[in-house]
């Protein structure tokens, strides 16, 4: 199968969660329109995601809630455990660590790293905190493959330079300060400013 498009794969991971939702409420088949109504997109955007990874309903029942959950998870997981660091453990990092751990079988949280001296040495919400200036040792160690950067804005570029120096393959960019990264190191950018004033003009406009 080819590298499936970025938006199919949120799209997909969007679709476990719920299927997961229906699952756990006893719910063992759903039409495409259903999903889709559940995430407020179009049936058709179901049906062309589930295309692309080849799954196709049971017509009179729609599908099979379990098995897409389980071809989802197929495709989109890494055959091994990849393990996870937070870098910054301040109120943000506490968190998204809180919201994160056990969420995922195949994404294992493993470390957080700060350089405040009152964090260091301790678990801060289900993870041990390291100080900063063993990341270099410690990501090898722990075969860290994925850093969350929940860093204040100053330190960000500095820091994701750091992390990719140090072995870094994917970066969750929680900071506001948009990053450059070399070819070979995939880059996601959450910046909750810009999504409130994006629900703050819908809002004004009253367009939804």
């Amino acid at each position: 199968m080819n590298t499936l498009p970025a938006k199919t794969v949120e799209r997909l991971s969007e679709y476990r969660r719920t299927l997961m939702g229906c699952l756990n409420a006893k719910r063992n088949y759903i039409y495409s329109h259903q999903l889709a109504s559940l995430l407020h997109i179009t049936a058709v955007q179901v049906r062309r995601d589930l295309m692309l990874i080849g799954y196709s309903s049971v017509l009179r029942k729609g599908y099979d809630v379990r098995e897409l959950i389980d071809t989802i998870g197929r495709i989109i997981d890494s055959e091994e455990t990849m393990n996870v660091a937070i870098i910054g453990i301040g109120n943000l990092g506490r968190a998204v660590a809180g919201y994160f751990k056990g969420k995922r079988s195949k994404l294992n949280l493993v470390a957080s790293f700060d350089n405040d001296p009152q964090k260091v040495n301790k678990v801060i919400s289900g993870v041990r905190c390291y100080p900063y200036q063993e990341m270099e040792k410690l990501m090898g160690e722990l075969n860290i493959r994925i850093a969350i950067l929940t860093v204040p804005a100053d330190y960000a570029r500095e820091t994701a330079e750091n992390t990719i120096r140090f072995g870094i393959k994917g970066i969750l960019n929680f900071t506001t300060v948009p990053l450059n990264v070399p070819s070979g190191i995939f880059l996601e950018e959450y910046d909750m400013i810009t999504s409130m004033e994006k629900v703050a003009y819908f809002v004004k406009e009253n367009r939804f």
